[in-house]
């Protein structure tokens, strides 16, 4: 994490309907969270944050193990989201950052530019992301002033609440960017589209 903008890379799920392993399946020549991890990088804020579960994903470890992130265990992560969220917001205010980006580790198409402009929409109010039913979501940036809100979160909400109110800056951006991968399926699909085995 920086001093001036943290970011957070939410990969403490379990992957149920994927079967498990989901983070560290293979697409196109790669871990599936390195992808979310090397836009991060590319923003050059300095160090990520990747928050985990205590049995963490290899693509984390190794990430740890070259220096290029730091992992963050989330003992609680089975309850949901929002303590992962709850997490990094505590973890950001203790650094004494002045915003925080938040992105899912299972969102490998979701570029650069997007999460640069995130940022910088980010002044006094959230800056976040619409997606394709219309709704308000990550990736999103958050200044210190909402720090507090997002450590409160717990189980499976997230920042959903937050990103409604008023004032929040929506970004449209090709739908096609904000893509998960829950399932099997769903990977191999993009593995069709990108290259690279699964």
């Amino acid at each position: 994490m920086s001093g001036q903008v943290a970011i957070a890379l939410l990969a403490a799920g379990s992957a149920r309907r994927f079967g498990g392993g989901k983070l560290d399946a293979m697409l196109a020549g790669r871990r599936l969270g390195s992808h979310a991890l090397n836009a991060v990088l590319a923003l050059n804020r300095g160090e990520p944050l990747i928050v985990v579960s205590p049995d963490a994903p290899a693509f984390a470890r190794e990430a740890e193990a070259e220096r290029l992130a730091q992992l963050l265990a989330n003992p609680n992560a089975t309850e949901g989201l929002g303590t992962s969220v709850a997490l990094a917001a505590r973890h950001a205010a203790e650094a004494g950052a002045e915003k925080l980006l938040l992105l899912a580790a299972d969102m490998p198409l979701v570029s650069i530019a997007t999460l640069g402009a995130l940022v910088n929409a980010c002044t006094d109010t959230p800056a976040c992301v619409r997606h394709s039913d219309g709704h308000p979501g990550i990736p999103a940036c958050f200044p210190a002033i909402s720090f507090a809100a997002l450590a409160a979160l717990g189980g499976d909400r997230g920042a959903g609440a937050l990103l409604r109110a008023s004032g929040v800056r929506v970004l449209e951006i090709d739908p096609r960017e904000l893509r998960d991968v829950d399932t099997v399926a769903e990977l191999e699909a993009l593995v069709g589209e990108m290259g690279g085995g699964s």
